[in-house]
């Protein structure tokens, strides 16, 4: 039962394996998970460690995995998760074949990746010659020639001449990316002076690279020129613009001819490409069956000798050493990981398991559940508990959807919040294999976190007589009117007096009759108020009763008296005192007693009565009636206030006073040396705390107790004014649950009566039709603004009550998580990145 209440209990323990059985033993630890190893070797460089040519082995296969992998992906080929039956780490054995297998696998894919790469490309050249050739037959039958005069230098200088006059024309056709056209035709123009004549024409179906399946869009040209000299250059400019020239006979013959060669070896072709992706496509399909199973296998393999290389050899070589922390109720789990280990080699030599002595601080390890681990990673991002101090984890399950319930209380939009928590409950299993980005992870990762606030939400929404900012009449109002002169005529606004008009009480929460009553926002104002000041008053005194329990736990008991009794009685006598006193205003006062028949009532204000208090004044009461609730009150008030001033002192002055005498009597020392021994800890790390002088769990003056004098001085001067500061600020603080509270019921409201009740208003048959659209949209509304943006803001607010007010009186959280070589978390994190 302690260890609800408190981090587990940790124990420092030195491991002996035998090298032998090292690889089978940490493959054990890894699969129970629940062995944090210490680096033994953080002073050798990682590359000089004893199992690094393991490790540069488990990383190429993981390489050729990933190759693999992504040739799977790119053919289209689902791979299947492993769910149920998780591979075990493989045999060092095992795993040559495993890596003869990858080896073969990977080849067989580079070749036939390498051959369809050719054979694309020949395919390419094909196509870009059947289209040159296509392309180009109108080029040759049109009856123009190129005019060379040196007069006409323009580019597409054409003029008619005879036939006789083509023979003396010589020509280049090929082909052209589409972008490079332009600058590839002036500059044809440029080198020619303007005595090369271009055609080109753009395919219309873009053309696949073999090498990244990109599409490219291409243009096929002719260029006609006159002089061998000039052929030269314009074949050196299709070359730097990479262009791909293709013959082309002049003869519509030949083309002819040449063109149905062309397109016979491209069937060819296809056949051959066929049957080479048809075999790939096999190739990889039986690849894929094993490949998830050999990707957590290599994964298992890399993550043993990467926890080996934390180990430490002995001076004779024959034993490995490591160094580990492990829950105190876990060593039995452990020592049978290592002895299944050495079984599992045959090793004749035991490996065992020896718990050490430490003065450092071991980490924090709360053992949670599928229910509890929402509610710990809540405490966990404000700080990672301090080792063994209280976890308010326990009480925030009940807590946290309390308080959001309160700034959330609507039935309706509770019942929304309820059913989406149980359907990622109920369907769980499913839903936890969904990848679906970081966003739904949250979600999914509180799920019992979103029921809870629902259902709370659900009851508080009942408490209010709220749904969808609309009353029930469950039981029948107990307000009804009394016919009567002075009620009826009277009155212009139909005010009714609780005298005359009230039956009982309705017996859960608010009657229904507020709903149409004109003073409802002034009685819910003070309602809820007061309603937010007495849950903010319990839940601080909550946390402060919390810090008894580490200072008992601790063997801290003179804290008890120095530190919890003054905070206690501070909060107690003052606040505590006025919701008291609300609670004594409401039994006192009937309604007989507060409305008098000349006055407009005697029940004075609580508020102005603890005013009063503060700054010891009275403020004359009206005629008729008592400036008090009881006649020995103001000297009651007078003695509460006079204790909670002099507690200020007490907490300022009764442990630096304390820690001065007890000073006397006992050496000064350190846990890990003297006053500079803290270097030597890791970061983050502090000495475990064995007395009440060595670390203050409360909060404030934590770990300052071997300081001067002076210093401790100021840490408790900043200690105290914090607490005495932060009770006035905390208190205030919890009037949120009233604002937010207040603010969504009327954003409720709104919605209901601009956006709703529009609809609902129509008389004619057209006002169904629009009552469709007007519902939908008010549907989005509430989905949008009411139950995602207003549960938003109330849960954010509910974290900041509990991180502030609540566990600023008792969580110190300085310690560091436990994180257990486990390969389970590993496989997680791998699929989460």
């Amino acid at each position: 039962m302690g260890d609800m209440f408190r981090s587990e209990e940790m124990a420092l323990c030195q491991m002996f394996i035998q090298p032998e059985a090292a690889y089978t033993s940490v493959s054990e630890l890894g699969e129970t998970g629940c062995v944090q190893f210490r680096d033994l070797n953080s002073n050798v460089n990682a590359f000089q460690r004893k199992f690094v040519t393991e490790v540069r082995r488990c990383d190429e296969l993981e390489r050729k995995i990933r190759y693999i992998e992504a040739e799977i992906k790119k053919d289209g080929i689902v791979l299947q998760d492993i769910l149920d039956d998780i591979p075990r780490a493989p045999n060092p054995r095992e795993i040559i074949d495993l890596e003869a297998h990858l080896e073969k696998t990977e080849n067989e894919i580079l070749e036939l990746a390498q051959n369809e790469v050719n054979l694309k490309s020949n395919y390419l050249e094909l196509t870009e010659l059947r289209k040159v050739l296509e392309n180009t037959q109108g080029f040759f039958s049109d009856q123009e020639v190129l005019n060379l005069d040196s007069s006409n230098r323009g580019p597409n200088a054409v003029e008619e001449v005879g036939p006789q006059n083509r023979g003396r024309l010589g020509f280049v056709a090929g082909v052209i990316n589409r972008e490079r056209v332009f600058a590839f035709e002036r500059m044809l123009w440029r080198i020619s002076r303007g005595n090369v004549f271009l055609k080109r024409s753009d395919l219309d179906d873009p053309l696949n690279d073999p090498q990244t399946g990109h599409p490219i869009y291409k243009t096929v040209f002719v260029a006609f020129f006159q002089g061998e000299q000039l052929k030269n250059r314009i074949k050196k400019v299709c070359t730097g613009f990479h262009a791909s020239m293709y013959p082309c006979p002049s003869s519509h013959t030949e083309r002819e001819e040449m063109v149905k060669g062309v397109r016979t070896r491209l069937e060819d072709l296809k056949l051959v490409l066929s049957q080479t992706e048809d075999h790939r496509s096999r190739v990889l399909a039986t690849v894929s069956k094993n490949l998830p199973s050999w990707s957590i296998m290599v994964k298992k393999m890399k993550a043993i000798y990467h926890t080996l290389n934390l180990f430490n050899m002995d001076v004779t070589k024959k034993c490995l050493i490591g160094e580990c922390w492990v829950p105190t109720k876990d060593l039995p789990v452990v020592q049978k990981a290592l002895s299944d280990g050495s079984a599992a080699v045959g090793s004749t030599i035991p490996s065992f398991l020896n718990v050490i002595d430490t003065n450092e601080q071991p980490p924090t390890f709360n053992r949670t559940n599928k229910f509890t681990r929402g509610f710990q990673n809540l405490i966990d991002a404000y700080g990672v508990a301090s080792y063994r101090e209280a976890n308010p984890a326990l009480y925030t399950c009940i807590t946290f959807p309390f308080l959001f319930a309160v700034m959330f209380g609507d039935l309706g939009h509770g019942l929304i919040l309820t059913l989406f928590g149980a359907w990622m409950v109920i369907y769980e299993k499913g839903l936890q294999r969904k990848k679906a980005g970081e966003i739904w992870n949250i979600f999914f990762g509180g799920r019992y976190i979103i029921l809870l606030m629902g259902l709370f939400s659900c009851y508080t929404g009942f408490v209010y007589n709220d749904i969808f900012s609309k009353s029930m009449n469950v039981f029948g109002s107990t307000w009804k009117i009394r016919y009567n002169t002075s009620t009826v005529e009277d009155n212009t606004v139909l005010q009714i007096s609780p005298n005359h008009s009230t039956y009982g009480v309705y017996p859960i929460g608010l009657d229904p009759i507020w709903q149409l009553a004109g003073n409802k926002i002034i009685f819910l104002n003070t309602y809820k108020m007061k309603l937010s000041i007495i849950i903010g008053v319990a839940h601080m005194i909550f946390g402060v009763c919390m810090s008894v329990v580490n200072f008992v736990h601790f063997k801290r008991y003179a804290s008890i008296v120095l530190e919890f009794l003054p905070q206690i009685l501070f909060l107690l006598l003052l606040f505590g005192y006025m919701v008291f006193m609300m609670f004594f205003k409401w039994v006192k006062y009937n309604p007989k007693t507060a409305f008098q028949p000349d006055t407009p009532g005697c029940a004075p204000s609580v508020l102005i009565m603890f005013i009063n208090m503060m700054l010891f004044k009275s403020t004359p009461a009206l005629e008729g009636c008592d400036e008090y609730m009881f006649p020995a009150q103001p000297v009651v008030q007078q003695i509460f206030v006079f204790i909670g001033l002099l507690c200020i002192p007490w907490m300022l002055l009764g442990k630096p006073l304390y820690i001065k005498f007890t000073r006397k009597n006992k050496v000064h020392a350190k846990h890990n040396g003297d006053l500079t021994g803290n270097i030597e800890l890791a970061e983050g790390e502090t000495p475990i705390p064995t007395s009440l002088d060595e670390a203050d769990h409360s909060g404030g003056a934590g770990g300052h107790d071997d300081e001067p004098m002076s210093e401790i001085y100021i840490h408790q001067a900043i200690h105290t004014i914090e607490y005495v500061l932060s009770t006035i600020s905390h208190t205030a603080s919890y009037l949120r649950l009233w604002a937010l509270s207040l603010a969504h019921a009327q954003l409720s409201e709104v919605l209901w009566n601009m956006v709703l009740s529009m609809g609902l208003k129509s008389s004619d048959y057209t006002g169904a039709i629009t009552l469709y659209f007007i519902f939908g949209a008010w549907c989005l509304f509430t989905l949008a603004i009411l139950v995602m943006m207003e549960g938003l803001s109330a849960f954010l607010h509910t974290l900041r009550l509990h991180w502030v007010e609540f566990m600023s009186k008792f969580y110190e959280g300085l310690g560091y998580a436990f994180q257990p070589f486990s390969f389970k978390a590993i496989l997680d994190g791998e699929e989460e990145e």
